[in-house]
């Protein structure tokens, strides 16, 4: 069966965490790519960006229901998910937007094991990590060309 190493793209087009977002949009129209691993200046994987992060960038803000009792007032909602939805609008870069736990996978992973992580995590690109260093990516796309032979 195929592995990652067989299938992964090693030239890989990558931002960093101060990649502002206009160019990060630029970089998304231009590479027709939907999802971009984030790297520091030594090249070391610290996250992955998507279109779908700068969408949902885009939404409503939701305003917390409170609830005044005793002069005291009391959030219905999380007052953690309301400062997080207020840092998403808020962003700028990449750093302050991306993913920074994401999923990866090892070069000896089968393709139905890639498969598994990317409908599990509900994800579209997987960095291809060996030894703690990023040496390529799997995206969906490169599963369906394993599916023409």
């Amino acid at each position: 069966m195929l592995t990652a190493r067989e299938i992964m793209t090693t030239e890989v087009v990558t931002v960093t965490t101060e990649t502002s977002l206009k160019d990060l949009a630029s970089k998304f129209v231009e590479t027709r790519y939907s999802n971009m691993p984030v790297v520091d200046d030594d090249g070391k994987l610290l996250g992955v960006i998507s279109e779908t992060d700068l969408v949902e960038q885009q939404k409503p803000l939701h305003i917390p229901t409170v609830m005044a009792l005793f002069e005291g007032v009391f959030y219905l909602d999380s007052e953690k998910s309301f400062k997080e939805q207020v840092d998403r609008i808020t962003a700028t870069t990449v750093g302050e937007l991306c993913n920074r736990t994401p999923v990866t996978c090892s070069p000896n992973a089968t393709i139905r094991e890639i498969a598994a992580l990317m409908s599990r995590h509900k994800v579209h690109l997987l960095p291809v990590v060996e030894n703690s260093e990023m040496i390529g990516v799997v995206a969906r796309l490169d599963l369906i060309r394993t599916m023409e032979d």
